[in-house]
């Protein structure tokens, strides 16, 4: 907010009048932020169409619909189909149902009141009535609800931690022409801490800077997880070789076989049915269902589901410093004293640090109340460290003040910094505390003592601790206790406290963790560049060559140079939100995957910008957690990596379902072309393959979503952003499961019609459904474990294997029942028949058991490697 104190119109002291205020309603609007259009539902619903793997089907559900109409042929395709391509939209707009909510929790936090002063009467009108020029009554509890101007000002502080991220109050000040603006000014949507004040409004809604943030929520977009990228990618793949598979099987139907139009397009629709694996996205989504549920069992609650697999690929944790990796509470660590030196906060007191814990308990009015279990404090963080020091020690003020009632005070001002309180001794006489900073206090003169204190508080300093002093001296009975002049002057030194916010102590392992596993923790922040270096020192982040840069030295770099030096900067200090947005953006431009955690208004932008959006359950705000992905119902900052374990599980799994069906598949469309150019026809109709894809491969992948992690899953590096989803050995091994499948059914089609029989196709027919149905199923064990197989294998997960035992059931049910084997084109098998197909069934686990230890043996397998 741009505040020109030349062009300044202050409003008359009345207030201002009616006539005035629906001038300025109909010019400024209402005091209200404004939501972005939403998107409507028919946009939605063809986004979603629209997906690569989406538009397949919905070509596969035409043909089988014209088919169906033109020959009257059967609705089984058709239905089924179109009903897989229906949950895949619904389930799409299901998890879009708990949409963006950032702005709804922007405008909570417009108060619904606020006091004003209007045409010479004090009022209370709604907040959205506000306009600029009103004149409006603060006081301690209230929240500010515009941008404006200070008037007048008795000790007002207040809290900007949700726009600043800093965690100590601002000292605010009454407006003349030699005050700096931020001193002054005032913003909305932040709290008064401490004091009263007369502010005058300058800005309403869209134009505050809580309004600025709400437009750059408005603005920013989210970009595609990896997942749906990835996925796209081999649903691009895979039309490309349906539509050159079902162009090449078109052709020699019409031309070489010289079939019907009709039957060469039922041909092309069975080999759409091959190369589409039906049930993919459905068990993505069963996978991250899953993972949303593992998630919030460790305090991690996902509101977007894709981000699951997201968090599992982050690549940096831009983290938030106050409230995130640090406590947001005010601790007091250090003191020192003339008679003991500097000491630990939390270590039995000495002599001197009795006495100055008693002096500074004195001279403090923070209170610390317990309601109903919860913490309920009052009073500046500064002072609420000393009440929980002296809590640490089993003291109160109330306990001190019984020998040494208070009988003045002259109350701290960022004038003077410094408060002096008067106490009345048992004996009669009065002691004088005076509490503030090191440079403003009037100590006695006394060399040793003032030269040690200097070097002690250049010491606190340097370890990013802010530093309080306190004097006293003890006055005879009759002294004048409102002589602020003569009670402050020639001061005994009682010594100094260094406070911080201290990290959490989760946070250590937390960010050991993080690096372990290749991810780089960043610390973004509002406070000050010495105080974020220090704790990012402390807790690990700020190690070897990388370094710390403050907001004003990042606004100086170009985005060239950004992204030149992003890799060093572990560090960002006194940055905006626009900063955050473009810090997050700068590593996306180096291709990474970017988490970013917040709790206050200010992170919202960036948490929304970030891949992963991290938002604190307890101390954020609810703009934070509705811009967020994810919201951690304990602040801990050890759940995120919880989390990435977690999404690195989900992405294993949906890897492995990957190959699980997309191999089978390329065998499907390479057996139908095959068969074709042997000049054997289709060997299996449109409605096996449905089978095959839907019920075979279907019902154990929904299972493999309960896999648990792979060892070691922590210790790999993250997937790129630009890794294909076939690196990591998967299509190798896709390719030597397709081959397998493939030369394996040509085989037992070929034998089973020409060597059983004398060109009997529905013998072939049969022994082919029944290898690919059981052996795509078989094979889930050899695929779900990077591990050779073992009984471990078979025990780790009971729900596949009892979904493997059903779909064998219904499998052999459609294969030997003659109602539903008749419905299905199948026929009887002979003993020898079935012989072949079962050991055709168990030839691909054995191939892919072999294959495992053949890239073994090629790539030696670290620790590292096992969980890919």
């Amino acid at each position: 907010m741009k505040f020109d104190k030349a062009t300044f119109k202050r409003t008359p002291e009345s207030g201002l009048t009616t006539p005035e205020i629906a001038a300025r309603t109909t010019q400024f609007g209402t005091n209200e932020l404004v939501a972005a259009r939403p998107v409507p539902l028919w946009r939605k619903i063809w986004q979603h169409m629209s997906d690569v793997s989406s538009l397949v089907l919905l070509f596969a559900v035409g043909l089988a619909t014209y088919l169906a109409l033109a020959q009257n042929g059967g609705w089984t395709k058709t239905i089924v189909i179109g009903t897989i391509l229906i949950i895949n939209v619904v389930i799409g707009l299901y998890q879009e149902a708990s949409a963006e909510k950032a702005l709804a929790a922007l405008k909570s936090m417009s108060l619904p009141t606020a006091n004003v002063r209007r045409n010479g009467d004090a009022q209370t009108i709604a907040a959205t009535a506000i306009v600029p020029g009103d004149l409006v009554l603060l006081k301690a509890g209230d929240q500010v609800p515009a941008d404006a101007v200070v008037l007048e000002g008795s000790n007002l502080a207040i809290d900007e931690a949700v726009l600043t991220g800093e965690s100590e109050p601002v000292e605010k000040t009454a407006y003349t022409q030699n005050t700096t603006p931020e001193s002054e000014l005032v913003y909305a949507g932040t709290a008064v801490t401490a004091g009263t004040g007369l502010i005058q409004v300058l800005t309403t809604g869209m134009a505050t800077e809580l309004g600025q943030i709400a437009g750059l929520l408005n603005k920013t977009k989210q970009r595609a997880t990896p997942l749906q990228g990835r996925l796209n990618r081999l649903s691009s793949w895979l039309t490309s070789f349906a539509v050159l598979g079902g162009i090449t099987i078109f052709a020699l139907s019409v031309w070489a076989q010289n079939q019907g139009i009709g039957d060469s397009l039922m041909i092309g629709v069975s080999l759409a049915v091959a190369a589409v694996p039906e049930t993919l996205p459905i068990i993505v989504t069963i996978s991250l269902s899953h993972g949303v549920r593992r998630m919030a069992d460790r305090n991690a609650i996902m509101r977007r589901v894709s981000a699951v697999e997201t968090i599992g690929s982050v690549d940096v944790i831009a983290s938030d410093k106050t409230g995130t990796l640090t406590q947001n509470r005010m601790t007091i660590t250090k003191y020192w004293t003339p008679e003991n030196g500097a000491e630990k906060a939390d270590a039995p007191l000495s002599f001197g640090g009795k006495q100055l814990m008693r002096y500074l308990g004195l001279a403090t009015n923070a209170e610390i109340n317990h309601v109903n279990g919860e913490e309920q404090s009052i009073g500046d963080a500064t002072e609420l460290a000393a009440v929980r020091w002296l809590a640490a020690h089993q003291l109160t003020r109330a306990a001190l003040e019984v020998d040494a009632p208070r009988i003045s005070e002259d109350p701290f001002d960022s004038t003077k910094k410094m408060m002096t309180t008067v106490h009345r001794l048992p004996d009669g006489r009065q002691l004088v505390v005076v509490k503030g900073a090191w440079d403003r206090l009037p100590f006695k003169t006394d060399e040793d003592s003032l030269v040690a204190g200097q070097a002690a508080h250049d010491a606190f300093g340097e370890a990013a601790l802010r530093v309080l002093a306190v004097g006293y001296k003890i006055v005879p009975q009759d002294a004048d206790s409102s002589d602020w002049a003569t009670l402050n002057a020639d001061l005994n030194l009682a010594g100094l406290v260094g406070l911080i916010d201290p990290p959490r102590p989760e946070v250590f392992t937390a960010i050991k963790d993080a690096k372990r596993a290749g991810i780089m923790p960043v610390m973004i922040t509002g406070d000050h560049l010495v105080t974020a270096s220090a704790i990012a020192r402390e807790i690990g982040i700020l190690t070897g060559d990388y370094r710390a840069v403050s907001g004003e030295q990042l606004r100086a770099l170009s985005d060239t140079e950004l992204a030149a030096q992003i890799e060093q900067i572990a560090v960002y200090a006194r940055v905006s939100p626009s900063d955050k947005i473009r810090i997050v953006q700068a590593w996306q431009g180096r291709g990474k995957t970017v988490a970013m955690t917040g709790d206050g208004v200010n992170d919202a932008p960036a948490l929304k910008a970030a891949d992963v959006g991290i938002a604190m359950g307890i101390t954020g705000t609810e703009v934070s957690k509705g811009a967020a992905d994810m919201v951690l119902t304990d602040d801990n900052f050890a759940t995120i990596i919880a989390a990435v374990k977690e999404g690195r599980t989900v992405y294993q799994n949906i890897i492995k379902a990957v190959e699980f069906l997309v191999g089978v598949n390329f065998a499907q469309i390479f057996l139908m072309v095959g068969a074709v150019l042997f000049s054997w026809g289709a060997p299996l109709l449109a409605e096996q393959l449905l089978i095959i894809n839907v019920l075979a491969d279907g019902i154990p992948g929904f299972f493999i979503s309960q896999e648990p992690g792979e060892p070691a899953a922590m210790q790999q590096s993250p997937v790129a952003n630009d890794e294909s989803i076939l690196a990591r050995g998967l299509g190798q091994r896709l390719l030597v499961r397709a081959a397998t499948f493939t030369v394996l059914t040509l085989g037992i089609y070929a034998f089973g019609r020409f060597g059983l029989t004398n060109n009997q196709a529905p013998v072939g027919m049969t022994m082919v459904f029944l290898v690919l149905a059981l052996g795509s199923m078989i094979d889930i064990y050899a695929i779900k474990d990077r591990r050779s197989m073992s009984w471990a294998t078979f025990k780790r997960n009971p729900l596949l294997n009892r979904g493997l035992v059903a779909g064998i059931l219904v499998v052999l049910a459609i294969a030997t029942l003659p109602p539903l084997r008749n419905f299905f084109s199948l026929t009887a098998l002979p003993a020898l028949g079935w012989g072949v197909v079962l050991v055709g069934v168990v030839i691909p686990t054995i191939v892919l058991e072999i294959n495992k230890r053949w890239q073994r043996r090629q790539r030696p397998v670290t620790e590292l490697e096992i969980a890919d």
